[in-house]
């Protein structure tokens, strides 16, 4: 198997990495592993705004939009 050395890690995030693999009941090595497995086998589309828009009214059936015509409000000046 390969290893993976991690250099800098911020005090406070090995903290709450040693407080959830404690919760976990498993050693923080086997919480990095597991917490990496499961982020990069994920198969779920990454969230976006658009995404987030369209599961908040999908459950409505969508919503369609009158728009208006495409034609211009008034005629544009002649400078000839």
């Amino acid at each position: 198997m390969a290893s993976i050395t991690i250099r800098n890690l911020d005090e406070d995030l090995k903290r709450r990495l040693r407080i959830r693999a404690a919760e976990h009941g498993r050693s923080m090595e086997d919480e990095a592993r597991d917490i990496l497995r499961r982020s990069v086998s994920t198969t779920a589309p990454p969230k976006n705004l658009g995404r987030a828009i369209h599961a908040r009214f999908a459950a409505l059936g969508g919503i369609d939009l009158q728009l208006p015509d495409r034609r211009p409000m008034r005629e544009p000046p002649d400078f000839g």
